[in-house]
């Protein structure tokens, strides 16, 4: 049986480089399951694998939107399962690496079959929220879906958006096509989580956000500045140097900022992750078990 390898984890543990050498190792090529990589304006601040590491191994899923391409976890399982498709007609065992949790989930797992939102629904709905907030919105869910009104976090405004937005475009709850039942794939799916103590990790967080900056990250955040709105930009990093475009904050409360609100994105990385007891949990250090652990078992299929 062909085997999907899933290098996952918190940000900034060092997935980039441990999946490389699994890769190698495999002489596989990597697809990217981070959802913020996929845009082809946002390499620093992304984190995106570097020229040298993308011509070191043959990377998908990295670079191939625009800003104001709409894309969804959804669109990420139709697109890596026909990706896979593909590979495995010359690979038998093959590496996806990131850290975004429904898009791995929607691959391990899979999405229900929930219709796509027209643009014009996306648009109002989105009009209305920069003008009235998330208020009505949730009220609105309330009164369409109670259901799905009760588990939804009412904080995730995206959650609640896009609930909303299947129900004003079906006329049915959202919590409707939802069936939570997994689906099964024609291959092993294989996840290694990688992890290290908080203080280790959370030290690597903030030298890497100030490695970003001594990089550029600031001069890219201007770059796309005009398109803030976009939700491609609602992410950890472009949002704080916002704030410091506007006027509202110093540069270097800015980047504390973005220190403190990637770690709080770790540990909901973590938290997330950990409810999947199918990971298999390693030190990235671990390399020489981590690559012993995978070898007997792709041998097993």
């Amino acid at each position: 049986m062909k085997c999907l390898v899933i290098v996952l984890g918190p940000t900034g543990v060092g997935k980039t480089e441990l999946s490389l050498r699994i890769a190698e190792h495999f002489r596989s090529p990597i697809i990217s399951s981070d959802s913020r990589q996929l845009y082809k304006d946002l390499i620093i601040g992304t984190a995106a694998p570097t020229r040298e590491q993308l011509l070191q191994v043959k990377h998908y899923m990295i670079g191939k939107l625009s800003l104001n391409d709409y894309y969804s976890a959804s669109n990420f399982e139709e697109d890596v399962i026909n990706l896979l498709n593909e590979l495995y007609q010359t690979h038998q065992t093959i590496v996806m690496a990131g850290g975004s949790m429904m898009y791995i989930d929607a691959v391990t797992k899979g999405i229900d079959d929930i219709p796509t939102v027209t643009q014009e629904i996306r648009d109002a709905i989105y009009k209305q929220f920069n003008i009235e907030s998330l208020a009505p919105i949730l009220a609105e869910l309330k009164e369409a879906d109670p259901e799905y009104y009760a588990l939804v976090d009412h904080n995730n405004y995206k959650r609640v958006i896009h609930a909303v937005e299947i129900c004003r475009m079906t006329g049915r709850p959202f919590s409707s096509f939802r069936t939570n039942s997994k689906k099964m794939r024609p291959f092993k799916i294989i996840q290694i989580g990688l992890n290290r103590e908080r203080e280790e990790l959370f030290n690597r967080i903030n030298q890497r956000v100030d490695q970003m900056m001594s990089r550029g990250f600031l001069d890219e955040a201007r770059r796309v500045y005009p398109f803030r709105a976009l939700n491609s930009l609602n992410t950890v990093g472009y949002k704080e140097l916002f704030r410091y475009l506007d006027g509202e904050w110093t540069l270097d409360f800015a980047i504390e900022k973005i220190k403190r609100n990637t770690r709080v994105y770790a540990r909901k990385q973590m938290t997330w992750f950990k409810r999947d007891k199918n990971i298999k949990w390693f030190h990235p250090n671990d390399e020489n078990a981590i690559i012993a652990y995978l070898d007997e078992e792709t041998s097993l299929t």
